[in-house]
């Protein structure tokens, strides 16, 4: 099973980080290329442990249905999220906040299984894993705009 290993540095709190990560609205807008809306479960606000939602987004030339379960949320330190309907034949996502003196680490680890055996592992071989790698990076540097600026003071103060 591949597995992404993404850092990102943001100048900001892990608390900042940690929420802007569960927050529907910030990851809607991080993947605006892809249409990306929540259809069903939690559709608004701060994700919580227990919570699914379903994503429907328009990527790799059709549409594309994504439940996901978030089945651990710790409170500023750990998200887990694993997939239990969409088009992987599996898919785990752990999310690690790190405070260190001048900001946070967010590190990402992302687990999947491509279907349809050796085409499938062809397929993700050549393309799939570096596109899924840009998803979390583009996510990431969503997240790290809000954080490093005033904005996240929009979404998550009320």
């Amino acid at each position: 099973m591949p597995t992404i290993h993404l850092t990102t540095f943001i100048a900001a709190s892990s608390e900042v980080v940690f929420d802007l990560s569960r927050h529907i609205s910030v990851y809607k807008e991080s993947m605006s290329p892809y249409k990306l809306e929540a259809v069903a479960g939690t559709r608004f606000g701060l994700i919580e442990k227990g919570d699914t939602v379903t994503w429907r987004s328009h990527q790799l030339f059709k549409e594309r249905i994504q439940r996901v379960k978030y089945v651990e949320v710790q409170r500023p330190d750990m998200i887990i999220e694993v997939q239990v309907q969409g088009d992987l034949s599996a898919m785990r996502h752990e999310h690690y906040f790190k405070a260190i003196d001048n900001g946070m680490l967010l590190i990402d680890l992302l687990s999947f299984e491509m279907p349809y055996g050796r085409m499938g592992r062809w397929f993700n071989a050549l393309y799939f894993t570096k596109y899924m790698e840009s998803l979390l990076q583009q996510r990431n540097e969503t997240i790290k705009r809000f954080a490093e600026t005033d904005r996240w003071k929009k979404i998550l103060i009320k």
